[in-house]
């Protein structure tokens, strides 16, 4: 087998390999041999017939086939062989030539490779980049803490309306009469509120059915009638309030603390202030991060001023997607891709050039706040370890999320290791300004 490299423009290059009947005729007699064993062909016996016929019949077909597979192989050898860095795949050329399998012994396969553009960064403090930390508001501590409370307080009645209660009804238009309406202030707007503010048990008013319950799958399941009949229903009913209900607060006694907190972290007033202070600027911490993360990869990208071979690459995105993207599509959206493509080079840059490693403790501990993340968002926060192990070894058993928490990891070693070597301003803003930062990385 011969391998010769020719460079092109445009940060491509051709791989042209000679493969001769030296190289696949063991292996095709091999394969013929077993396709005798297997052949069925009238007039002949399992496994009896005769090797010029499965010559004449599959032998062409088995050398192209063969043929090909080595010099595919041979490619990835050369590559590595070679320490050629290339981006996407291997993809057959468009300057292939025609095969003649009858004839010819020798036959050529032209293949085509996009070279990847060297990374040479070195950092130091004159690059500056700025972390920004939200700035904690007492707006933001009132809002935690009331969502904090409210999956451990209770209803209780109240006498009249006054901002987002719970307001149990009767509703009757003539012809339909309910019971036992629900309405639910808390998640109405202040100017869907005004009629009910002020209201008392047994007070009475007009309302509109289809206003008052958004959805005709919610008309439905209130009146009692299906979705199709709900065009018949006259839509003003009178409301009558039967009962009036407000969250109230669980008081910080003894017992709200061990229900909230068994672990026994935080036991008085002043202990569930500073919980909530922590939780907060754990939230706030994760969103500066995140944005963080984007400034130095932008920072990084643009100082490596990296070129890529575009043209190639968006053949090889339309090749790999088998039609399923046309190439205006690809075209559309190729900026994005070139802008990941950009920093898994540098990424890779960093990871070989300080050696940095994931190991199967970092996977699984990732992992394991994965898992308690989503218990948390079903209000379990204090989930045992054993349970967090067990769903995070699950989550590593699904390959393709076990590809996201590595790639996510290698990503934070890389900014948690090049931060240090630049020059990192600080800075508080609102999570407005946050916001705006966010989109200006992004344009």
């Amino acid at each position: 087998m011969n391998i010769v490299r020719e460079n092109r423009d445009n940060q491509t290059a051709l791989l042209k390999v000679t493969v001769g009947e030296a190289d696949y005729r063991e292996a095709v007699d091999k394969k013929l041999k077993e396709v005798r064993k297997k052949a069925n062909i009238p007039g002949f016996r399992p496994g009896m017939v005769p090797m010029g016929i499965i010559n004449k019949m599959y032998g062409k077909s088995t050398i192209a086939e063969t043929a090909y597979k080595m010099a595919s192989d041979g490619c990835f050898e050369y590559l590595e062989k070679e320490k050629i860095d290339y981006m996407g795949d291997v993809l057959p050329s468009d300057e292939q030539g025609a095969f003649d399998f009858d004839n010819n012994t020798e036959h050529e396969f032209v293949f085509e490779i996009g070279l990847a553009p060297a990374v040479n960064l070195d950092l130091s403090d004159k690059d500056k980049v700025t972390r920004y930390k939200i700035k904690i508001s007492d707006q933001m501590r009132e809002d935690y803490r009331t969502n904090f409370m409210r999956r451990y307080g209770r209803l209780v009645d109240v006498e009249k309306v006054e901002k987002d209660e719970a307001v149990t009804c009767k509703l009757d238009n003539g012809d339909i009469q309910v019971e036992e309406g629900y309405v639910g202030l808390i998640s109405m707007s202040d100017e869907e509120r005004k009629p009910y503010i002020g209201k008392k048990v047994g007070d009475e008013m007009i309302v509109n059915i289809n206003d008052l319950y958004k959805t005709p799958s919610q008309r439905a399941s209130v009146l009692g009638v299906k979705e199709k009949d709900l065009a018949d229903v006259a839509p003003e009913f009178k409301l009558t309030i039967t009962k009036i209900r407000k969250f109230a607060e669980p008081e910080l006694d003894e017992e709200f603390f061990k229900t909230a907190f068994p672990d026994g972290t935080v036991k008085d007033a002043a202990g569930l202030d500073r919980y909530i202070e922590e939780q907060i600027t754990k939230e706030l911490d994760r969103e500066s991060d995140f944005v963080f993360t984007a400034e130095v990869r932008k920072y990084l990208v643009d100082k490596a001023s990296l070129t890529l071979p575009e043209e190639f690459l968006k053949k090889w995105l339309f090749t790999i997607n088998e039609g399923k993207f046309t190439m205006e599509e690809i075209e559309k959206d190729f900026a994005s891709f070139a802008a990941m493509m950009k920093w898994n080079l540098v990424q890779k840059y960093f990871v070989n050039k300080l050696e940095l490693k994931v190991g199967d403790d970092d996977m699984l501990n990732e992992a394991k706040a994965l898992a308690a993340a989503q218990f948390a968002q079903y209000g379990m926060m204090n989930v045992a370890d054993d349970t967090l192990t067990n769903y995070a070894n699950s989550i590593l058993g699904n390959k393709q999320e076990a590809n996201k928490i590595l790639e996510k990891l290698f990503e934070r070693k890389v900014i948690d290791a090049v931060a240090p070597l630049m020059k990192v301003a600080s800075k508080s803003v609102t999570p407005e300004e946050l916001g705006k930062v966010f989109e200006k990385l992004n344009d």
